[in-house]
């Protein structure tokens, strides 16, 4: 399939910059992807599409400030953005400069931590901190919220708390796991008082879940790479409920990631514990996990784009975006949601 086949027209007055004033005041498009449909909600129904024993798998990583202003010895200025924490003082980051750093360059973060860049891994740097503190004591004190690019304004003191899942519990995501944006503690409390059985995944999503897709045939792009963990008690739900015939849903492109990832990688079934995938999941693939997903309205021409045309059908997905569009949904991180049941 060509990238030109997932591009679409948005009005940029569509793109959500600020979250909603409550977490569950979004709208909600439901999409019956095998009986062509879709029809306008609001979020706050979401329990309406739900039954006792369904599970909902949550994405609980929580988002690490990690873009960090500087200096090179030399003066020049940088930004450093960073992809992923490798141990307790080495990142994997990008490196925004004038003229590329060479390995061995000293850098200047923040006017108090000093870095060095130890080598290259596929289009990132490596680069060590030399302080005695771990990097994610120095990111929470001196890094920055590294909101999505599309939300071009300063990070506010709500996009703190607001560009986080409540439930975020584990550091190393460079981006939210968004879909989860629209819960509170109430309306989790009410899932699981009506018997809704939820369970988490954990995967550290990367700054390349923004990057679009620039190659003409979308076979050739090479996906990112994530790391993520399946608890031993999120499998074993799992099991049980496609044993009774109870529904799962993914929460999030990234617990389907991490689901499908799982499965791609164990013959069909779910294995816990701690992996790392670069699946690619594009239109004709075959899910093997969930069969409802709950996510945000993507990019034009992106990888989530191509994931949710794969699961909810590529003629659905086209129309559910149009009509999203007509009826002014809000588009991307802090915008509305869609409950997609899965094509077949």
């Amino acid at each position: 399939m060509k990238t030109k086949d997932f591009d679409f027209d948005l009005p940029p007055a569509l793109i959500a910059k600020y979250p909603t004033e409550q977490r569950t005041s979004s709208r909600l498009l439901y999409l019956e992807s095998a009986q062509n449909r879709h029809h306008d909600a609001h979020f706050l129904n979401l329990p309406d599409y739900l039954r006792p024993g369904d599970i909902m798998v949550f994405n609980d990583t929580r988002v690490i400030k990690a873009r960090l202003f500087g200096q090179k010895d030399s003066g020049g200025k940088i930004e450093v953005m960073i992809e992923r924490i490798l141990d307790e003082y080495r990142v994997q980051a990008s490196i925004r400069a004038s003229h590329a750093p060479k390995p061995g360059s000293k850098l200047l973060l923040a006017d108090n931590i000093t870095a060095i860049v130890v080598g290259h891994k596929d289009s990132f740097y490596i680069v060590r901190f030399e302080h005695e503190k771990s990097i994610y004591e120095l990111l929470e004190y001196y890094g920055q919220l590294p909101l999505p690019p599309y939300i071009d304004r300063a990070v506010s003191a709500a996009d703190e708390s607001r560009y986080q899942t409540v439930y975020a519990k584990n550091a190393g995501a460079v981006a939210a796991p968004t879909a989860g944006l629209h819960f509170d503690d109430d309306l989790l409390c009410q899932l699981k008082t009506m018997g809704v059985d939820i369970v988490y995944v954990t995967l550290h999503v990367g700054a390349g879940t923004f990057q679009p897709v620039r190659v003409e045939n979308i076979a050739d792009h090479a996906m990112h790479s994530e790391l993520f963990h399946i608890p031993e008690e999120t499998v074993k739900a799992i099991e049980q409920a496609k044993k009774t015939g109870n529904r799962i849903m993914a929460v999030g492109t990234t617990s389907l990631r991490a689901l499908e990832a799982s499965a791609a990688q164990n013959q069909g079934k779910l294995a816990a514990g701690l992996s790392e995938t670069s699946i690619f999941i594009t239109p004709g693939y075959r899910f093997q996990i969930a069969e409802r997903l709950l996510t945000n309205f993507h990019l034009p021409r992106s990888t989530l784009l191509m994931l949710v045309a794969a699961f909810g059908g590529m003629e659905n997905i086209r129309a559910a975006y149009q009509h999203a569009i007509v009826k002014k949904y809000r588009f991307f991180s802090y915008g509305d949601a869609m409950l997609i049941e899965k094509k077949s």
